[in-house]
C-alpha cells in the first residue's frame, strides 16, 4: 500500500463570530488552512488537515505548511503508507524541526490505515473510552462586561467549560476579566484563564494575586518554561501548561518538576497524531490530565482531534475542542458536530470523513 500521489489544497476558515482575539492584541479573522490528501497504489486515499493560528502565535504559519510539504512529498513517493513509524522517520529526516508542516500527512496516512482495517482511528489509537467528549469554549478577548454576556449564550449550547482569553499588559483589566466571567458561572462550570505567554513574570503574580478568591486554572501566564514555573510556585490553584509543551522532553521535564496540572496536547505541535499519542500515553502513565486539541482547523482536523480525544480515558481527559463549530466553511462531510457540549469520534472506518471537493477547489500542487 505505498504512497503514489501527495496532492495539496489551501482552503480559508473565516470565524462566525468575525474575529478572534488572545494576548498582545493578536487577532484573526480568516483562518489559512492546508488540506493533503494521499493516494495509494491500492486505491486508498487519506486526507489530513493543518492550520496555525496565525504566523504569530506558535513557530508555524500557512504557507510554511505547504512550502513544507513541497520540500518533505518526494521523499514519501513510494512508502507504504501504513507503516507510520516509518513514515515519520523519512518526514523527519528530510526535514529537520517543524513539526507542523508534517502533521498532515501523518494524520492523512492514519486515515488511510483505518480504512485498510476497516477502523476508525480511535479505535486504532487505544479504543473508546465513553459516550462523549466534553468539550470547552474559548471567549475571545474583549471588555470585561462582552466576556462575561457571551457565558450564557456558549452554555446555552452546552458548554461548560470557559476558556476566557487574557494576557494583556493591564493587569487590572485581566483581573477584571476574570472576576467579571466567574460572576456568570454555575455550579459545575470551569473557568481557565488562558494568557498565551501575554504576561511578564511580574504581571503574572499581580493577576494571581488579584483572583485567589475565584476558582480559575491559570493556563501559560509567561512565554518561557522557567517563568511559568517560578508563577506556578506561588499559585496555589490549577495550573496549565500550552505553548512551552512541544514534545517529549518538555512534558518529562514539567512532570519531574511538578511544573503543571493540565497540559494541551495540540496535534500539530507535535507533529501529527503519532508523536500527539505518544505525549497522550506518556500523560496516561504519569497521571496528568489534558486538553486534546490543535492549533485551529476546520472538519478534518476536529475529527482527528475527536478521535485523539475518544481514545483517551475520560478521568484524564480535561476538555477538547470543536474548531468546526467556530468557522463558517465546512471543508468535509461526516465530522463531529456539538452536541449539547460534547462530541464523539466518527464510527466509520479511517477519521470517517469526506472531504467536499467543491469547497477544496484544485489542487494547488501535486507529488507523485
Amino acid at each position: 500500500m505505498n504512497i503514489t500521489r501527495i496532492s495539496v489544497y489551501q482552503v480559508d476558515l473565516p470565524l462566525k463570530e468575525g474575529s478572534y482575539h488572545w494576548s498582545g492584541g493578536k487577532s484573526v479573522s480568516v483562518f489559512d488552512s492546508t488540506v493533503v490528501r494521499i493516494d495509494t497504489n491500492d486505491g486508498y486515499t487519506g486526507w489530513g488537515e493543518v492550520c496555525p493560528l496565525g504566523p504569530f502565535y506558535l513557530p508555524a504559519f500557512g504557507q510554511g505548511a505547504r512550502a513544507g510539504i513541497y520540500e518533505i512529498g518526494p521523499h514519501l513517493i513510494g512508502a507504504p503508507a501504513t507503516e507510520i513509524a516509518r513514515i515519520n522517520r523519512r518526514m523527519d529526516v528530510a526535514l529537520k524541526g517543524h513539526p507542523y508542516v508534517k502533521s498532515a500527512i501523518d494524520m492523512a496516512c492514519w486515515d488511510i490505515l483505518g480504512k485498510a482495517a476497516g477502523m476508525p482511528v480511535c479505535e486504532l489509537l487505544g479504543g473508546r473510552f465513553g459516550e462523549s467528549v466534553q468539550l470547552y469554549r474559548a471567549i475571545s478577548q474583549e471588555s470585561p462586561e462582552e466576556m462575561a454576556a457571551k457565558v450564557s449564550g456558549y452554555r446555552d449550547e452546552g458548554y461548560r467549560r470557559f476558556q476566557l482569553k487574557v494576557g494583556c499588559h493591564d493587569v487590572d483589566l485581566d483581573i477584571a476579566r476574570i472576576h467579571a466571567v466567574a460572576a456568570e458561572l454555575e455550579r459545575g462550570d470551569i473557568l481557565v484563564a488562558d494568557a498565551n505567554t501575554g504576561w511578564l513574570k511580574h504581571e503574572a503574580l499581580r493577576v494571581c494575586q488579584g483572583v485567589r478568591d475565584v476558582d480559575v486554572y491559570i493556563e501559560q501566564p509567561c512565554a518561557t518554561y522557567d517563568e511559568c514555573r517560578a508563577v506556578r510556585a506561588r499559585w496555589d490553584g490549577p495550573f496549565v501548561l500550552d505553548e512551552n509543551i512541544d514534545g517529549l522532553d518538555p512534558l518529562l521535564r514539567g512532570h519531574a518538576e511538578q511544573a503543571m496540572d493540565v497540559v494541551n496536547i495540540k496535534i500539530s505541535k507535535f507533529g501529527g497524531l503519532t508523536k500527539a499519542r505518544q505525549a497522550r500515553d506518556l500523560c496516561v502513565e504519569m497521571g496528568i490530565a489534558m486538553t486534546l486539541e490543535d492549533s485551529w482547523g476546520g472538519d478534518i482536523i476536529t475529527a482527528a482531534i475527536a478521535h485523539l480525544s475518544h481514545s483517551t480515558p475520560e478521568e484524564l481527559r480535561f476538555t477538547a475542542t470543536d474548531f468546526n463549530s467556530y468557522v463558517t466553511v465546512s471543508n468535509a462531510t461526516g465530522a463531529p458536530q456539538r452536541e449539547n457540549g460534547t462530541m464523539k469520534a466518527p464510527t466509520e472506518p479511517g477519521l470517517g470523513i469526506s472531504p467536499r471537493t467543491e469547497v477544496l477547489g484544485e489542487a494547488l500542487f501535486e507529488i507523485e
